[in-house]
């Protein structure tokens, strides 16, 4: 038996195509990971990680995730969510919240209707795909006989038919609602990206995904984080620090011949803007640089 059979990998399962599928790739890829497609549709794998990708709709993904098909998966938290209210038995778990694909579910009603708040339902339908998170918000805010009519596609057409008298779905631009005649009445769930985790993984498996997921983390993290380098007096350290934008500690380095002048080195997580430099420089920064960073891991 090959070295390679011995060896166990990690199987995560991803969205196949869509916006989800996109942005999950381009952190891969920033995680120095090349999902390498076979002849198949359905598998890829990666190699600089023991790591095998399914390639699946995304609402299969915590389905396969809690049945250990899978190991692991990233999906979007109204899918996951979604899964969670209506399943019964034990279902995956979060395993980090990854912050990018962000969207609303958004109950949407007619132009003209005048919306003051949850109340508007009551007696209403409202066509979704997404009935739990629907029923869920419903019953949080005191609404008991709204009907919730399931679709899975098309939600905007439901009201100029008759099917429904709102709906609820996820919102980006709000471009589709307008032209349907329809306006955003409520956000009922914020939504993005998340790595899930089958219960119950062994050791090994565990320490492939804490080993995916240290370098998820590195790559979301160094996407806005700046070095910035600069040379200042010794008494503007103080004034600088509370310019940097997200900084840490900076690291203070002694300038050869000197003075009282320092070099000041420090990661900003958070974007440096040009009113940034303007600021620092006015309290006695000078010869000031701000590199992106490819690599970070905490």
């Amino acid at each position: 038996m090959s070295k390679e059979t011995d060896s166990p990998r990690l199987r995560l399962a991803v969205q196949k195509k869509g916006r989800l599928a996109d942005d999950t790739f381009d952190l891969l890829a920033k995680c120095g990971l090349k999902v390498r497609h076979g002849r198949s549709r359905l598998f890829a794998r990666i190699d600089e990680l023991p790591i095998d990708v399914l390639l699946v709709r995304d609402d299969d993904i915590p389905e396969l995730v809690a049945s250990g098909a899978a190991d692991a998966g990233i999906v979007g938290g109204n899918v996951f969510e979604e899964d969670r209210l209506t399943r019964d038995g034990e279902g995956a778990v979060i395993a980090d919240a990854l912050g990018f694909s962000r969207c609303r579910l958004c109950v949407a009603v007619a132009k003209g209707e005048a919306y003051a708040g949850p109340a508007y339902f009551s007696g209403k339908k409202v066509a979704t795909s997404y009935p739990g998170l629907l029923q869920s918000w419903l019953e949080e805010s005191g609404v008991k006989d709204a009907q919730i009519v399931l679709m899975h596609g098309a939600h905007e057409i439901a009201p100029r038919l008759g099917l429904a008298d709102a709906i609820c779905d996820i919102v980006s631009t709000g471009a589709t609602l307008d032209t349907n005649g329809l306006k955003v009445a409520d956000t009922i769930y914020r939504s993005e990206a998340l790595l899930i985790a089958a219960p119950g993984l062994d050791v090994a498996k565990a320490e492939m995904l804490g080993a995916l997921k240290g370098r998820m983390r590195g790559a979301l993290a160094s996407q806005h984080a700046k070095y910035v380098m600069m040379n200042a007096p010794r008494s503007a350290i103080p004034a600088i620090t509370a310019v940097l934008p997200g900084a840490d500690s900076p690291t203070i380095l002694e300038l050869a011949g000197e003075g009282d002048m320092v070099a000041i080195h420090s990661v900003c997580n958070e974007d440096v803007l040009w009113e940034h430099l303007a600021e620092l420089k006015s309290v006695g920064a000078s010869a000031i640089l701000v590199l992106d960073i490819d690599k970070m891991l905490n």
